[in-house]
């Protein structure tokens, strides 16, 4: 029965792929030659996009928030939805820029700044703004100005554009001529810019390399990320020894002694994980929920193995605006069948009944706080007038993306777990009466256990949260795929063995409730990660209630979705380990 649900999701790769280069393609802003060719003269797309507080990267405003030059007539470019949910406010721009024409001195323009424009400006220079535009695809950056010891604008920017036959490569802007912007003061000034073409030898396919952080690439940098992954590879193996000894030295010898004799089995008394057989398969509390969140711990699991592999492939490019957004919104919404199908069959084997309410929880345990968190976040960016506040329209494609995609599969998914017909598999009875659990030391309880199995796979992860970090909330480039899918896999492993042995030890202690411990210590890690959050706000430059509530409103979802994920790896190794030990003795 649940091959039809398997058959639909054959060719899911193939169709995520397919929709992540059109997406990348509609992304783009298309110039008047759509394969950027250009002819000496023929007049180059430029648009203005925010600006902002350089510590800040998610507070940002249009650019004509501010009092700038405009063009004549302003139009603001229609834009795709991947540039939508990037935040992305595009407007043509008043500097004119045609295809190898230098000019040593044009005007933009003559303002006479009002004190309010004039105080707009002042408090725009005192938080560190920058603005961003788009020439040809090219993002590039400028302050405003600066203060030393008073507030200062720069009037003049020279353009620096690289070239290479008829494609445009490369821009530099340089910002100079300051002008003084007295308080409380009008002032005239004369904005204006300069245009310099060089030809360069880098090819238009390579033209995108020039925006990844060189630093990341020195050899010193590479080599840290290098040590680190040794580093943790030589501790799984340690993990991993640990893991055969414990097999060897103790579990080995008990499941011997039954297998070979049983009733001189019989005849010692049973001790330690043994005496549990008639227990440790008894169903957990709250299996609905615990249910849910396997299912939807198994959908984030797939979801991200699929990113880091359409990372690898290099789908993602520095600066495709909202390309990898929109490939996460569109992946998630296709992996809810893998939600519905796992959280409803593995609660029809926990002997659940009431599904319905099991697919209300899936949906709701890792969507519900994403989907209140946006809507606070968002009503907070439309009442500041953000770029990143998302309109009515791009609410609207969202909605009917969940409505006639994702809600559809989950369903579809559900149904196939419940019309699948799996049973539970347990080597041993469960007894009509629960074993009491002795009183245990305060180390085996679950909040010490939690702290233990979080740090080993956070620490595998700590050396690139940094990088990942300034890539989401900063302006770094991040493009190591290939060391990233390493760590995961070694973070993923150090879970699963961690959890194994923290459930031995539990079982070792009489301690049969191991459902919920095991996925709560597989799922620590999260709670680590939550943590590093706030090492990292207080060493950036981020303040302010807009970022603040941005930063830790969106991570504590990604935090959770990161605890569901790594609790399912360590509730399924756990399941596999139990399985096994209990399935080579001989119990009634």
């Amino acid at each position: 029965m649940v091959f039809p649900f398997l058959l639909s999701m054959k060719g899911f790769v193939d169709i995520l792929a397919v929709t992540v280069i059109f997406t990348s393609i509609s992304s783009q802003v298309k110039s008047d030659a759509s394969k950027h060719i250009y002819q000496k003269g023929d007049p180059v797309p430029l648009y203005a996009n925010w600006a902002g507080p350089y510590g800040n990267p998610s507070e940002t405003f249009p650019y004509y928030s501010l009092p700038f030059c405009q063009p004549d007539p302003l139009k603001q470019k229609k834009q795709s939805i991947g540039e939508v949910l990037n935040g992305d406010h595009l407007a043509s721009s008043p500097y004119k820029i045609d295809f190898r024409m230098e000019h040593k001195l044009q005007v933009v323009c003559g303002k006479n700044l009002t004190r309010h424009e004039v105080s707009l400006f002042r408090t725009a220079i005192e938080q560190d703004y920058l603005w961003e535009m788009y020439y040809d695809d090219l993002p590039f950056w400028g302050f405003i100005g600066y203060v030393r010891p008073g507030y200062f604008i720069f009037t003049h920017t020279d353009f620096k554009i690289l070239y290479s036959g008829d494609h445009v490569i490369g821009i530099l802007a340089m910002n100079t001529h300051p002008a003084e912007l007295a308080d409380g003061k009008e002032v005239d000034l004369n904005f204006t810019y300069a245009i310099m073409w060089q030809e360069t030898n880098i090819t238009f396919d390579k033209r995108m390399d020039e925006y990844i952080d060189i630093s990341r690439h020195l050899p010193h940098n590479i080599k840290i990320h290098h040590v680190a992954i040794s580093n943790s590879l030589w501790t799984v193996l340690i993990l991993f020894g640990c893991l055969v000894v414990l097999y060897v030295r103790v579990l080995r010898k008990d499941i011997y002694e039954y297998a070979s004799d049983q009733e001189s089995a019989r005849d010692h008394e049973e001790t330690g994980w043994k005496i549990l057989h008639a227990d440790v398969f008894r169903y957990p509390k709250y299996k609905s929920l615990f249910a849910a969140a396997i299912g939807s711990g198994t959908q984030l699991l797939i979801l991200s193995m699929l990113i880091l592999v359409l990372g690898l492939t290099g789908l993602f490019h520095p600066y495709d605006r909202g390309v990898y957004k929109t490939a996460l919104i569109i992946s998630y919404a296709i992996t809810c069948g893998v939600a519905g199908f796992f959280a409803v069959s593995f609660y029809h084997q926990l002997e659940g009944t009431d599904w319905m309410r099991n697919v209300f929880l899936t949906g709701c345990i890792f969507g519900g706080p994403l989907f209140l968190s946006f809507c606070v976040l968002n009503a907070v960016a439309t009442i500041y007038g953000l770029t990143v506040a998302l309109p009515i329209g791009g609410i609207v494609v969202i909605f009917l993306l969940w409505m006639c995609l994702a809600l559809p599969l989950l369903l579809l998914g559900a149904f196939f777990g419940k019309v699948t017909d799996w049973h539970f598999q347990a080597p041993c009875h469960t007894s009509n009466c629960p074993r009491e659990i002795p009183a245990l030391h305060w180390y085996r309880g679950a909040l010490p256990q939690m702290a233990l199995a979080g740090f080993l796979p956070f620490v595998f992860i700590f050396i690139e949260l940094y990088d990942i970090f300034d890539a989401v909330w900063g302006y770094r480039v991040y493009n190591l795929y290939g060391i990233l899918c390493i760590v995961v896999v070694l973070v993923i492993i150090a879970t699963a063995f961690v959890s194994v042995g923290l459930t031995y030890f539990q079982l070792a202690a009489e301690d049969h409730q191991w459902w919920w411990r095991s996925f709560l210590c597989g799922g620590s890690t999260g709670l680590y990660i939550f943590g590093y959050c706030f090492y990292y706000y207080f060493k950036s430059q981020m303040r302010g209630f807009i970022q603040t509530s941005f930063f830790f409103g969106y991570m504590a979802c990604i935090c959770n979705g990161i605890f569901l994920m790594l609790g399912t790896v360590g509730f399924r190794a756990s399941l596999l380990f139990i399985r096994y030990i209990y399935g080579s003795i001989k119990c009634d």
